[in-house]
């Protein structure tokens, strides 16, 4: 493969953030190993598909894998397949998650560690498994899709098991970040704000509360998952290659009130 051409994984991209960051890298000399759950029964696989097909589309070369981040050795196994297939692996974007709307007295312990599973602990197994490639790489690049409601709790919405799990996760990019830095590779988290659901994505919130988060909000809307990747992109491009270690907050003011 020549070595102009750059591999990217992306967890959770059959929609969503995922899927608009898919759209927004692909072009001739990416390729993509793009990953997603499926949904309930593989219900989603048929869209997962068609953002590959969009991605290919654009000229990026494309790999779908179908697997739970909450079983153990799934996150490994996606680097491994990256590898095999593309011969490096040189980006990785970690933004498969869920958001659980439960407070304290409603979540269980089961809860709680099934949030860090696939958050925090299927993040740790990528970047584990990558280390080398992502060293031997002559554009190393990480990114973690965090959130707002790791210190945030607006219109009383409240997910202590998912900012718990998504803290763990920043502090573990940023101490990554400067494991990994003398070898020219960054790590970086995005936190979005309120962002608008596709029609087949899971929403934690009602029709009526997406209203008052896109009130809330100074700039008065919701973020669309194109804001969120492009972003994301910034952090993957040579651009960024002296930007490491930190959070960019792409909420429409939503963390100024």
């Amino acid at each position: 493969m020549s070595k102009s051409k750059r591999v990217t994984l992306i967890t959770g991209a059959s929609s969503g953030i995922g899927a608009a960051t898919a759209r927004r890298i692909a072009g001739p000399g990416e390729c993509l190993l793009l990953h997603a759950r499926g949904g309930v029964d593989g219900n989603k696989i048929p869209l997962f598909e068609a953002v590959a097909d969009e991605a290919r589309a654009a000229g990026a070369e494309v790999q779908i894998s179908i697997g739970d981040l909450g079983e153990p050795g799934t996150a490994a196994a996606l680097v491994n397949e990256a590898v095999e297939k593309f011969d490096q692996l040189d980006r990785i974007v970690s933004n498969a998650g869920f958001a659980l709307n439960k407070v304290v007295g409603e979540i269980t312990r089961d809860d709680l560690e099934y949030s860090h599973t696939i958050i925090t602990g299927a993040f740790f197994e990528l970047i584990d498994a990558a280390l080398p490639h992502l060293t031997a790489s002559k554009c190393g690049r990480v990114v973690a899709v965090s959130s707002f409601v790791v210190d945030q709790v607006p219109i009383k919405r409240m997910f202590p098991a998912t900012a718990a799990a998504k803290g763990a996760m920043e502090a573990l990019a940023k101490t990554f970040a400067v494991q990994v830095a003398a070898e020219g590779v960054t790590v970086n988290c995005v936190a979005p704000g309120f962002t608008e659901k596709e029609s087949a994505g899971h929403s934690a919130l009602s029709q009526s509360s997406w209203q008052a988060a896109a009130e809330l909000t100074p700039n008065q809307r919701l973020a669309k998952p194109a804001d969120i990747a492009a972003a994301i992109a910034f952090f993957l491009s040579d651009e960024a290659a002296h930007v490491t270690g930190q959070v960019l907050r792409v909420d429409g003011g939503l963390s100024l009130t």
